[in-house]
């Protein structure tokens, strides 16, 4: 179903590309690729090099290259495999790669390695006379065949970027000195032509020997023996990975050897790899990173509900930081009226979820769905996690801050693997959030000793969806649960403490927030000792009394101290002191001179 949707997808996006007036190629055709080139080698009629010119953009890191429509690449292996004009400075020129060159001197491997260079070199000259014979007369075919019969490389040595690219190895392509800066020479009509012609007679030939019927498509075609890389999935190899792939024996079945095992004809195979390839291309609007999986998303059928899907799960964009918070708005108020995102609610929306697995790449998760039902469970999601917050923090916090707030030190590599995949397959079906993630969040709080709002948001959500009882937004006085009822009074201790000491380095939370929250009847008994002592220091006696009444207020529905709390009474004893802590803030207290009576001040 995947291949199939992934299939679909490109025939549409490819068909309303063809008919768009002035279209950009920005899903290839069959036989053809998008690739980024960081240097095009211009060349006069004679083929006499003009200059090389620089694509890329950018300053530091984000320099980004140019990217060209060109004749689909070879999938690299050990074997020698050249790309039809372009490639990089290893077969365009037969130079080394510095780093290679280094690692087989150690080796005492060097002459070997420069005639497989030579061999390269040949085979990229051999295969523009093979693939392009009918048209070597071409202006611009002409030229590269003679630039590449003596290459010049004292002229090279004269051109800026000669150095970069004799030591980084880049890609390269050519381009007729006259032609627009957007044609290289395999980009020349008559070059295309003999493309086209030659891809659309690899399949639908009935007599080649691994005809058969696609799985994909349904119809007679050559099944693909390999399929193209994909490319850029976070973690994976650079050189790109496989979906579907048979590289052992033990994969293979009934005889069967490689693409045979799973026939998907070469239309096909092209079809899916080539939309895979477009959704996860860099700068991607249809993309955005789930913990280790990279999560592509699209419309099936017409529907708006692309444009803001990555906005409500992605880290905010700097430069429009309230575009997510909208978009979720909108959301919940379209479920809320019962008019769902975008004009087609019954739209087919497609999301999966790609992990790095050595060659190949796994699927992390994959959901398709009418866009209304999937709208609902987003609105869900974003109703389980609401909760009273400082001023400063997002209403709707993105997947991204909740997944980085249960990660060390915040950072997204060291969320848990599986996790935020996992995360995001209950969000979209609906389901309960995985047991894990309430783990995770408890004992990022008890490591920290600080329960931060993604966090009690995190466990509210968790436990709203495997417990009976619902948790709030606010402060539930009414909540009579044990775990509910010790958080609070830790946080009213805490208060009071803050209270009697003023601008105390360490609080109880510091000290005891992990003990008090998984065995109370150690901690508690020490903390209303302490807090006597604290009410003792405070200066006003009206102050003194409302936190009394406070502690009245907890301990009526609070029969005694356990010994232990399980997993979701820990949850509950976060959400619990979060409440208490918010309900301070928010400037509750019947005195202006108690410390809680200022809402500007964080918790």
């Amino acid at each position: 179903m995947i291949l199939q949707a992934l299939n679909d997808y490109y025939e549409r996006k490819f068909a309303h590309q063809a008919s768009a007036t002035g279209s950009d190629l920005s899903i290839a055709p069959k036989g053809f690729e998008n690739k980024e080139i960081p240097f095009v080698l211009v060349l006069d009629a004679s083929g006499a090099l003009v200059q090389i010119d620089d694509t890329r953009s950018g300053e530091g890191k984000t320099k980004r290259a140019r990217s060209f429509l060109l004749p689909q690449g070879a999938k690299k292996s050990v074997n020698i495999a050249a790309s039809l004009l372009w490639g990089n400075a290893e077969y365009v020129f037969g130079i080394p790669d510095q780093k290679k060159l280094e690692e087989k001197q150690k080796k005492g491997k060097e002459q070997d390695y420069r005639e497989r260079l030579n061999e390269m070199h040949q085979a990229f000259i051999g295969l523009i006379h093979a693939e392009l014979a009918s048209v070597r007369d071409d202006e611009g075919v002409a030229a590269v065949l003679a630039f590449l019969a003596s290459v010049d490389h004292e002229r090279l040595a004269k051109e800026a970027a000669w150095a970069e690219i004799a030591d980084k190895n880049p890609n390269l392509t050519f381009r007729l000195a006259g032609d627009g800066s957007d044609m290289p020479v395999c980009a020349r009509p008559a070059v295309v032509a003999v493309l086209k012609t030659a891809n659309a007679s690899t399949s639908g030939n009935e007599g080649c020997a691994d005809f058969g019927f696609c799985l994909v498509r349904g119809q007679p075609d050559r099944i693909a023996r390999l399929h193209p890389a994909i490319k850029n999935v976070w973690g994976a190899q650079s050189s790109g990975a496989n979906i579907v792939s048979f590289n052992l024996t033990p994969f293979n079945s009934h005889g069967m050897e490689q693409g045979a095992n799973a026939p998907v004809g070469d239309i096909a195979a092209f079809n899916y790899t080539a939309a895979l390839n477009h959704l996860l291309r860099k700068d991607s609007p249809q993309r955005l990173q789930v913990g280790d999986a990279s999560t592509v998303f699209w419309a099936a059928d017409a529907s708006g509900f692309e444009d803001d899907f990555a906005a409500m799960f992605a880290a905010s964009d700097k430069d429009d930081p309230d575009r997510g918070t909208q978009a979720v708005r909108n959301l919940l108020e379209a479920t809320r009226t019962g008019v769902y995102m975008g004009k087609y609610p019954d739209a087919r929306f497609c999301v999966l979820g790609l992990a790095p697995n050595a060659a190949r790449t796994a699927i992390r998760f994959w959901q398709i769905g009418p866009v209304k039902q999937f709208a609902r469970n987003i609105a869900r999601h974003f109703r389980d996690i609401a909760l009273d917050k400082p001023a400063y923090e997002s209403s709707y916090p993105s997947l991204f801050r909740l997944m980085t707030s249960i990660a060390l030190q915040n950072k997204a590599e060291n969320v848990p693997p599986n996790l935020a995949g996992d995360t995001m397959r209950a969000i979209l079906a609906g389901l309960p959030y995985p047991e894990s993630l309430l783990q995770a969040a408890i004992r990022r709080c008890r490591a920290e000793q600080k329960v931060s709002y993604p966090r009690a948001a995190l466990i509210k959500a968790c436990l709203n969806r495997s417990t009976p009882k619902e948790l709030t937004m606010s402060l539930d006085p009414n909540n009579n649960e044990p775990g509910y009822r010790l958080g609070r009074l830790f946080a009213a201790l805490e208060r009071i403490q803050n209270a009697a000491q003023p601008g105390i380095n360490a609080t109880i939370r510091d000290r005891y927030y992990g003990a008090a929250s998984s065995s109370p009847s150690s901690v508690f008994p020490i903390l209303l000792k302490l807090k006597n002592h604290h009410l003792s220091k405070l200066d006003n006696p009206g102050l003194a009394a409302w936190f009394e009444k406070i502690l009245r207020e907890i301990f009526s529905g609070l029969a005694g101290f356990p010994a232990h709390l399980s997993l979701p009474a820990q949850g509950l004893f976060a959400v619990g002191y979060y409440h208490q802590q918010q309900d301070f803030f928010r400037g509750k207290a019947a005195d202006a001179s108690d410390p809680a009576a200022n809402p500007n001040e964080e918790p």
